[in-house]
């Protein structure tokens, strides 16, 4: 039955197409010699793919032809002549590089073998022919360096893996000079080699309690750039300089990691750093683009990121981020100071009633500070909404700011909306993070029971149609939800979450072993502390579940494996307990199709409806998606 105040709103119902469906346009970049745009859009067939215009002209054409699962990330070689895209298979994460030529609309395959994954480790100006790339080639556990010919295609072995490396830093004559490394502490070391040639040095060592990683060398190869939380709460820029192993603090903020980092292409100087509090905010550090930050920031409210550059510098890309509508792209002309709007990423947006992100702070039980932020439907009364509590993924992340299509798809469908960033959370200093260190179903559950508390005490929810939805850690924090506090909660979503912790770990990808310490310290044991794992498992408390639950899985998920959610969904339905299950057969971790994205969101929105009381708009067909429901 639904909520007779929800019906009453003046706010017109948005189509879940207009939310959840692909861009119009998006992830602009510009060639290096500032001569094309790329950009993704959908083809006729509504599948993602990356086009090609001359700027200045309206010659806009389609360069990809990828049949089904559509190309989000995707950049530019610095030889103007190819792009370069990632794609896996149906949701594995076997990633491969394949080149697309803007003249010819040739596509090669650089990583064309079987059963592995492929990372980006450089590309250069100086090296406009070359690529680096790490590939799990010779041991699916590590990935080796390998350097790709452009040109040709021809792959040449470069850099070996001694088994813990997980990130390499190239310096400015493109080899590969430094490597971050997991010990079995559960920390890392920062190495350096003075030549290819050389053996492996240890700079520094991160304890587990510590973040650190390595940024940049400078152009002359003197100094190391890197970020770490060592003597320090939070993660400082520090220039390390390699004669005198001396370190330098070049930008800190004593409550806020560093968050993003704005470095030239060519000359290699740090120009900014992002740190984000509430919202995103930059420190200039280069003066010769102060004067281009002050005039950026006058374009448009929202926060705003240098994107893509041509290598002259006279060009910029600039992004603009709102909570209550699309992202905006400009061409921004560094000579004239003026900027010129591209498009946004989804016109339909404009104009239509969205509701604003406001950040909110509370006090967890023993006393720490937790941030989030609270998003209220559009036209109705703020007070005894039915509501969700969302939970963000990781969980070594955050939530941010800004336009976020289920937000205002909850929230326009009459809920209230509260994102926390609960201890574990990143960007909050390292005290903040190591909070959340075995505390999975402990205190990190704690701080979302005191944050569904306290919107109760605002007066703003109705305590007895309170939600909680989630994805990956997200997915976790729902099961945990219904089965360690199965009175809080009228309903769950858990998407690709895992049930048991002791699976979970025992069945990540290959590659992911060099994290096994740092698993172990921040998670628990999986040698010696399984009874421990299990007795923060959902899954066996199942039969605790009183409330209706729906679940969404990826049957290709490499990081949460389709039997985490098989196998609670077995035990509840021994224990008769109330569970809905879809499998999409062909997604893995998150939904990358449309189609599927729009049959589940149909689908939980009929669910939270019937357990909330918020509006829904009818489902329909859906033609192309792969959802089963089991």
């Amino acid at each position: 039955m639904q909520n007779s105040t929800i019906e009453q709103s003046v706010v017109n119902l948005i189509k879940r197409e207009i939310l959840f469906g692909n861009p119009e346009r998006s992830h602009p970049q510009l060639s290096s010699d500032g001569k094309y745009l790329a950009y993704l859009a959908p083809d006729e067939n509504n599948v993602l793919q990356v086009w090609l215009r001359t700027v200045g002209q309206e010659d806009d054409r389609q360069l990809t032809a990828d049949k089904k699962r559509g190309i989000r990330i995707y950049f530019w070689t610095y030889d103007g002549e190819q792009l370069i895209y990632l794609q896996d298979a149906d949701g594995d994460e076997n990633w491969h590089f394949y080149a697309v030529n803007i003249k010819s609309n040739i596509v090669r395959n650089l990583t064309p073998f079987q059963g592995i994954q492929a990372q980006l480790v450089a590309l250069d100006p100086n090296f406009p022919n070359k690529m680096l790339v790490g590939m799990n080639l010779k041991d699916p556990s590590k990935h080796d360096v390998y350097r790709i010919n452009l040109k040709n295609g021809a792959v040449e072995f470069d850099t070996e893996n001694p088994g813990n490396v997980i990130t390499w830093t190239v310096d400015a004559k493109f080899q590969v000079r430094a490597a971050i490394a997991t010990m079995p502490d559960g920390g890392y070391d920062l190495l350096l080699r003075e030549f290819p040639d050389k053996p492996w040095e240890t700079l520094r060592h991160w304890e587990p309690d510590d973040e650190g990683y390595a940024v940049s060398f400078s152009i002359d190869g003197k100094t190391l750039y890197i970020v770490g939380s060592h003597d320090a709460n939070t993660q400082r820029l520090i220039a390390f300089d390699l004669a005198t192993r001396k370190e330098t603090v070049i930008a800190e903020d004593s409550q806020y990691d560093i968050n993003g980092i704005l470095m030239h292409p060519v000359t290699r100087i740090i120009q900014a750093v992002a740190f984000y509090t509430d919202k995103q905010e930059w420190q200039v550090l280069d003066q010769s683009i102060r004067a281009d930050f002050e005039a950026l920031a006058q374009v448009r409210q929202g926060e705003f990121g240098v994107i893509s550059r041509d290598l002259a510098d006279n060009n910029w890309l600039v992004a603009y981020v709102t909570d209550d509508g699309p992202v905006y792209y400009y061409a921004y002309d560094r000579g004239t100071k003026t900027s010129t709007l591209l498009f946004s990423n989804q016109p339909k947006l404009e104009g239509l009633s969205l509701a604003s992100m406001q950040p909110v702070s509370y006090q967890a039980q023993d006393g720490l500070t937790i941030h989030g932020y609270v998003t209220t439907p559009m036209g109705i009364p703020q007070s005894n909404l039915p509501a969700v509590l969302l939970v963000h993924g990781g969980p070594w992340a955050r939530d941010t700011w800004g336009y976020n299509p289920e937000v205002q798809w909850l929230a326009n469908r009459g809920y209230a909306v509260l994102q926390v960033n609960f201890r574990g959370s990143t960007g909050y200093g390292k005290d903040f993070l190591n909070a959340g260190n075995r505390e999975w179903a402990g205190k990190m559950h704690s701080d979302l029971i005191d944050a569904a508390n306290w919107l109760v005490q605002q007066g703003i929810v109705d305590p007895k149609k309170i939600a909680i939805m989630g994805g990956s850690y997200g997915g976790y924090a729902t099961l945990v939800g219904l089965t360690f506090t199965p009175d809080v909660f009228a309903a769950g979503v858990d998407i690709v979450g895992p049930s048991n912790l002791v699976t979970m770990l025992q069945s990540f990808p290959p590659y992911w072993a060099p994290l096994k310490a740092m698993l172990a310290y921040r998670v628990g044991d999986l040698e010696k502390e399984q009874e421990f794992l299990l007795s923060r498992s959902p899954l066996f408390f199942a039969d605790r579940i009183q409330k209706p639950l729906l679940i969404a899985q990826g049957a290709n998920d490499p990081r949460v494996k389709q039997a985490e959610s098989d196998q609670i969904v077995e035990a509840m339905r021994k224990a008769n307990k109330p569970v809905e299950y879809i499998l999409y057969t062909d997604e893995g971790h998150g939904f990358a199709r449309p189609e599927n994205r729009l049959h589940f969101y149909a689908i939980a929105e009929e669910f939270l409806a019937k357990y909330l009381g918020g509006r829904v708009e009818p489902m329909g067909e859906i033609p192309g998606h792969s959802g089963v429901i089991k």
